[in-house]
């Protein structure tokens, strides 16, 4: 999912995250003592405490998502703890806020790091995020799982689209890619929506441009024509001069990459000239708040999301239930799934390392928790968890949701064929 654009990484930044990198790993890698005054991490006694991290916008615009992710993430570290499922460790969750900014998520990295009891975090949501912090994670060692990235170039490279090479080993994700969702979003389209004439929109970011993108290529050999095309600022609300454009162009269906802040509003907007013309996007419109923003207009708009309905998943019955339980304030929301998945698969990590190290955590605990990890494999809620030698999931499912009677529903699941 999103992000503002790749940050240019000053030499000066890179040397100071890189020394706290390398000092955080001259403590003892796990997490020593707990609040109890308990055995120390080393002897694998009952009181060891391992710190999952958490890294969401749990503030500002896209705090619904942020929380969805928190929320998730620290049911599985509940259920671990309640079902004993790794012995002698006690998992804590430890959230930071991004507000969906590379720079304060980079800040946020180099704190986990720093953390000596942290040994994997779940996030960032946004695709900019995850770039500005792999480097960071890279450094220490550490194990970052993100639930909502979908960027293509974070597992793949910069060159992904003639040349796959994973940048960075510590990072995995268990949402697929942009590589997948922009495709399977045009093939559905222009086949199944029978829309040809698309105007296509994005808000400049990492997600969203790299979103639109593979949207328009697959869309065009598909058949379809591209009457028009946008890049708005996301820092506004006011988009009736595209608006107009999209009335004018002669556009059956619009497509934006971005995120529900702007799509609901500009959805709205573009209702709002005359023009009877759904808005399509992906996964990072998928919000209950895309509705509330929209209203009415939003009716009949479109978007994918990542994995199968989380609701109709026989695997996902029990989270669903236990999010409930629990008394969360907030919905899980897109993500929840995919959060709970990847905290369990941080869980499973850890659990591989302390079994392996006859029921300790060795000094090197955030390094054989990577190692691990490649390694992972379990039935979790979205479906079948593993990693593939990108540490991408090898779950490529996909989603198309329609608006109705002001909620999403489900119209087609399926996945991309290219």
């Amino acid at each position: 999912m999103p992000g503002k654009g790749l940050i240019v990484r000053q030499r000066s930044l890179i040397a100071i995250t890189a020394a706290l990198a390398a000092g955080a790993l001259t403590l003892t890698a796990c997490g020593s003592r707990d609040d109890d005054g308990g055995s120390d991490s080393g002897n694998g006694g009952g009181g060891t405490t391992v710190v999952i991290g958490v890294d969401a916008p749990l503030t500002g615009d896209l705090s619904a998502l942020g929380l969805g992710i928190k929320n998730s993430a620290d049911l599985a570290a509940k259920t671990a703890n309640k079902d004993k499922h790794v012995e002698g460790i006690t998992f804590k969750v430890e959230a930071l806020d991004d507000q969906g900014q590379p720079s304060v998520g980079q800040q946020n990295a180099s704190q986990f790091v720093a953390n000596d009891k942290v040994l994997g975090v779940v996030g960032p949501l946004n695709s900019s995020v995850g770039e500005s912090m792999q480097q960071v994670f890279e450094s220490g060692n550490m194990a970052l799982v993100s639930p909502a990235n979908t960027g293509p170039s974070l597992t793949q490279g910069p060159d992904w689209r003639t040349e796959k090479k994973r940048p960075f080993k510590t990072y995995f994700r268990t949402a697929t890619t942009d590589a997948i969702q922009g495709p399977f979003a045009a093939q559905y389209v222009f086949n199944d929506f029978k829309k040809t004439k698309a105007f296509v929109i994005d808000d400049k970011k990492t997600y969203g441009a790299g979103l639109a993108g593979t949207f328009t290529d697959e869309f065009k050999k598909l058949g379809g024509k591209i009457v028009g095309t946008e890049h708005i600022n996301p820092d506004t609300k006011d988009f009736s001069a595209v608006a107009t454009k999209v009335k004018n162009s002669g556009a059956d269906v619009v497509y934006y990459g971005g995120e529900y802040p702007q799509a609901g509003p500009l959805s709205k907007q573009i209702k709002g000239t005359g023009a009877k013309i759904p808005l399509v996007g992906g996964d990072g419109i998928y919000s209950a708040d895309f509705i509330k923003l929209a209203g009415a207009s939003g009716t009949g708009d479109l978007a994918t999301s990542v994995g199968a309905p989380v609701e109709e998943l026989p695997s996902a019955k029990e989270f669903v239930a236990n999010y409930k339980t629990e008394g969360y304030k907030e919905p899980f929301e897109a993500y929840g799934g995919y959060s709970y998945d990847s905290a369990w698969a941080i869980i499973e990590a850890v659990k591989a390392v302390v079994e392996k190290n006859d029921g300790k955590l060795p000094d090197d605990a955030r390094a054989q928790v990577v190692e691990a990890m490649q390694n992972v494999s379990f039935d979790g809620v979205t479906g079948k968890v593993s990693f593939d030698e990108f540490g991408d999931a090898t779950n490529k499912q996909l989603t198309v949701y329609a608006v109705e009677n002001g909620d999403w529903k489900a119209v087609k699941s399926g996945t991309y064929t290219g």
